[in-house]
């Protein structure tokens, strides 16, 4: 296992994890794909290389002490696997790069410190990203660890796109639009050349609509605008988060209902989204199943503000060529899907119903002016491949100084 990469995306109760080999040539191949859920109730390990399961453990809920336990049982079960061996570098999900890091890098003490100083602007992700990261440093430093950044795929953006209008100070010291799950943008302009070649150079929109969703508008593969900014609670209705809010709703919440800045966290991060519209479930399964009002409601103004900010994309690249689907929602809800695709038939989108009820590559009709797609996105072959890359240069790098 000598060219393993160990790809690493932690959350605050579970951690996804997977193994990838690494040919001559550079590309990644899946070995296996695993999770460790249910951190602090039900603690349980699985992984499995295709159909054939690997491991499937369970302990009681005292006998995995947090995120701590569960990444040591995570890697003890892969150095099993890998008879003994350790990968060659761990490549991790890291939400927010801030101003500093517009590209995955090795990290270090430092590196991580700076990290750290980001968590305020996603307080769900970033300390969980995080945290295997450190404890990987601790216990095993001589192993690279890579960090792979949801905002780098924008760092590119025009100023004019990236400000907000504040004054410049505060411009200077970070705040501004950074968009996410670039990992994500990535991946799928990536497979444009194998998948969708008409869409190569073009002006495209991807909607990645899962949990969290957001929209990003790319030309000849680059991002060039997108629907979240500052943090991940900007742009699209989400599962839990609002999605784009009036500041003075918040204004208002502190002056005249009193809320601080932890009940505002837990507020627009947990309660909100389709979960607050709903009154009943953030999860789009259940509110397609769902006959009340409230959960077609909540589902109506989803489908609606990702048409709405179709247009704005669309606008910030005076037209469009291609409209893709990604993400669970996204590559698993023809409903929705259909649902959107209805509301931009302005744009000239015309859909092909029976394409779309099998989730087929392309949806729209061949007269269709834009065409529209459906793309799994694979975020973890993604950081598998920017590990390899980083940690080869830099081995590189290292042996050409030596020369020197």
């Amino acid at each position: 296992m000598s060219n393993a990469i160990f790809v690493v995306n932690a959350g605050s109760s579970s951690i996804k994890f997977q193994l990838f080999s690494v040919d001559g040539d550079g590309e990644c191949r899946r070995l296996m794909k695993g999770g460790f859920d249910g951190i602090g109730s039900l603690p349980h390990l699985f992984a499995a290389d295709g159909d054939q399961t690997l491991i499937d453990q369970t302990w009681e809920a005292d006998e995995i002490d947090g995120v701590s336990d569960a990444l040591d049982e995570v890697v003890k079960f892969v150095r099993a696997y890998s008879s003994g061996d350790l990968p060659i570098a761990v490549g991790h999900r890291v939400v927010h790069g801030g101003p500093d890091y517009s590209a995955p890098t090795i990290v270090n003490e430092a590196v991580l410190r700076q990290l750290e100083r980001l968590v305020p602007l996603a307080p769900l992700h970033q300390p969980n990203n995080l945290a295997p990261i450190r404890l990987l440093l601790e216990r095993q430093p001589h192993l690279p660890q890579v960090a792979c950044f949801d905002t780098a795929f924008h760092r590119g953006h025009a100023e004019i796109a990236d400000r907000y209008a504040i004054p410049e100070d505060l411009y200077v010291e970070g705040i501004r639009r950074y968009g996410f799950h670039g990992l994500s943008y990535e991946y799928i302009a990536q497979s444009f050349e194998s998948l969708a070649p008409e869409l190569v150079g073009k002006r495209v929109i991807v909607a990645h609509l899962g949990s969290g969703a957001s929209m990003c508008a790319m030309m000849g593969g680059r991002s060039v605008e997108s629907t979240m900014g500052f943090t991940a609670l900007d742009g699209l209705p989400m599962g839990t988060r609002p999605g784009q809010l009036d500041a003075g709703v918040i204004l208002y919440l502190v002056d005249q209902k009193h809320l601080g800045s932890g009940a505002l966290v837990d507020l627009l991060y947990k309660k909100c989204g389709l979960l607050g519209l709903s009154g009943m479930s953030n999860d789009v399964r259940e509110l397609l199943a769902s006959t009340e009002p409230r959960a077609k409601m909540a589902l109506d103004y989803f489908t609606y503000r990702i048409s709405l900010f179709a247009g704005m994309l669309a606008a910030a690249m005076r037209g469009l060529d291609g409209f893709v689907f990604t993400a669970g929602i996204g590559e698993h809800a023809p409903s929705i899907r259909e649902a959107v695709i209805r509301q931009m038939d302005w744009l000239g989108v015309e859909l092909d119903p029976d394409a779309n009820e099998q989730s087929a590559l392309r949806i729209s009709t061949r007269d269709s002016k834009v065409g529209c797609y459906v793309i799994p996105t694979d975020e973890e072959l993604m950081i598998a491949r920017h590990t390899w890359r980083v940690v080869t240069q830099n081995v590189e790098k290292s042996v050409w100084e030596l020369r020197a």
